[in-house]
């Protein structure tokens, strides 16, 4: 088994750039990647986690059962209740989008429901958020008019109670 060879500390800056570069590339294992070297070093690292999170939200159309446990993972070790609450969700909606695009029964179901979850959450962000950052908006806007311009998004039908054995 190869063990990865530790960065340096004054390292960190550039690596963090390079993340999000991959992260723009749509490389996400590789962003994944350099976070993980930079939280070896700074487990703290705030930056080095957001940026981890985004990474593995761009693997939930592919990778969803590892991803999302690995992204819930991280975002407990977000600070700040602004932060915490907007990561949150983008958790959300990202794995709104990726039910949405994976289909199958009930998907739409399910994608509404990870829809109005991410809302909820952007708009708890949005109650703490820093002056002048509209971010959460933004982001509960989004989700808003992909909920509208998407029809098969609905809530699930109340289906009536049947029991499994008619009793006389």
């Amino acid at each position: 088994m190869y063990e990865p060879k530790p960065i340096h500390r004054d390292a960190i800056p550039a690596a963090l750039e390079k993340a999000t570069r991959y992260r723009l590339l749509n490389e996400p294992l590789e962003a994944e990647s350099i976070c993980r070297d930079v939280l070896a070093l700074d487990p703290d690292n705030q930056e080095a986690l957001a940026t981890l999170l985004l990474a593995l939200t761009d693997q939930f159309e592919e990778r969803l059962s590892v991803a999302y446990p690995r992204a819930r993972e991280v975002l407990e070790r977000i600070e700040g209740d602004y932060e915490r609450w907007y990561y949150s969700g983008i958790v959300h909606e990202r794995r709104a989008k990726a039910q949405m695009r994976a289909g199958g029964p009930r998907s739409g179901y399910a994608a509404y429901e990870w829809f109005l979850q991410a809302m909820d959450c952007f708009e708890r962000a949005e109650a703490v958020r820093p002056p002048g950052n509209d971010d959460a908006i933004l982001r509960w806007n989004t989700c808003a008019r992909i909920l509208a311009s998407h029809p098969e998004l609905e809530p699930p039908p109340e289906e009536p109670f049947q029991p499994l054995v008619e009793l006389e």
